[in-house]
């Protein structure tokens, strides 16, 4: 791996405050996936008592740009070009997990799923699949 947990969420944190605020953390890096959680918080819920859908996005993208990171290193200039989420079932209000894979990786996009579950049960509350543009030369990293 080219960066460490605390790497990236240093890189993601610098680069996008909103990680600080949802307290979005990085709890592993393995050669083949990332697991990253944010700790529940009671602002999120919306009627219905779960919730809302705009956070558990917040963390499949997050968690799509840390697998990046993992892999690649230094890319902060890499953005998100698309996703495409699931929401499976109601998540219970409680710390929310992501696994994230990195499915391909071109010279420009890196293709990239998500699954989403909370800390009390491993079936899944959302499902994400995206892309990330990748920089080329003189933006700001050391990819090629």
């Amino acid at each position: 791996m080219k960066l460490t947990a605390k790497e990236i969420e240093s890189v993601i944190g610098e680069g996008v405050p909103l990680a600080h605020q949802i307290g979005f953390q990085v709890v592993e890096v393995h050669p083949e996936y990332t697991i990253t959680r944010i700790p529940f918080n009671s602002n999120w819920i919306r009627p219905g008592g779960t919730i809302s859908g705009p956070v558990i996005m917040a963390l499949a993208d997050a968690s799509m740009y840390a697998i990046i990171l993992a892999t690649l290193g230094p890319a902060e200039m890499a953005v998100t070009s698309n996703i495409n989420i699931n929401f499976l079932q109601r998540p219970k209000p409680e710390d929310l997990y992501a696994k994230a894979t990195l499915l391909r990786l071109g010279k420009r996009l890196a293709f990239c799923e998500v699954n989403l579950f909370t800390g009390s049960d491993p079936a899944l509350v959302a499902h994400a699949t995206g892309s990330y543009a990748l920089p080329g030369k003189g933006l700001g990293n050391e990819m090629g």
